[in-house]
């Protein structure tokens, strides 16, 4: 069995300042084995960190298209943003990735769905995101929960860590798998651990954005 975490950034992220080598050794002290770096319509980041640690990291990007964000994993060429999520998850079916749904009903955030725009969509994806560590409010991941239920699709969760101390709040338990195809063989009999992040956890991501708009830093990786 493998934990694996689907969800955080690094400082490819334009509200993140977490440094790939730093990620990777918090993800490795939390007994995580598998971690989808999933950086802001970006795939630099989780390139770095793979170059680190080629077992543990499994690139992704968080993609935000012209309805809401679109999480994948298994990435081999970045996506723009802000394409239709058609063409989005064409490009990403193009290179066998992944394709789960960010925090599909978190209202609070301009990633999240309207419900019709999600239906029109669920039959080309792999999963839903049912559990965001960073909802603000319960009911977002309850209803995420409730419509992956409802309309038979399988579930990821994610801490959305923006931070290492944030990594691993919310992981799936799976058996073994290679590569995309083998994940969504196994997905479904994934075991969640997931725990809620308070609201002050935001402020990370806050100060992040506001630093580098600030001072316009220069990322290296």
């Amino acid at each position: 069995m493998i934990k694996i975490e689907f969800h955080c950034h690094t400082y490819a992220s334009k509200d993140s300042l977490t440094r790939p080598a730093d990620l990777i050794r918090a993800a490795r002290r939390k007994g995580i084995d598998r971690l989808v770096i999933t950086d802001h319509n970006s795939i630099d980041g989780a390139r770095a960190a793979k170059q680190l640690d080629a077992e543990l990291i499994i690139v992704g990007e968080e993609i935000m298209t012209a309805k809401g964000e679109i999480l994948a994993a298994f990435v081999q060429e970045e996506i723009p943003a802000y394409l239709s999520p058609q063409e989005t998850i064409k490009l990403l079916k193009e290179q066998g990735a992944f394709i789960s749904v960010s925090h599909p009903f978190d209202e609070l955030r301009a990633g999240g769905w309207r419900e019709n725009d999600l239906l029109d969509i669920l039959p080309f994806v792999d999963a839903i995101e049912v559990f965001n560590s960073r909802c603000m409010l319960p009911r977002f991941n309850r209803r995420a929960r409730e419509f992956a239920e409802k309309h038979n699709v399988a579930g990821t969760v994610g801490s959305d860590a923006h931070a290492a101390f944030e990594v691993g709040r919310a992981t799936l338990t799976l058996d073994q798998f290679e590569g995309a195809e083998g994940l969504r063989r196994v997905i479904r009999q994934g075991k969640i651990a997931a725990r809620w992040s308070p609201w002050w956890f935001h402020l990370v991501s806050r100060y992040a954005s506001a630093r580098k708009k600030i001072k316009n830093l220069d990322i290296r990786f």
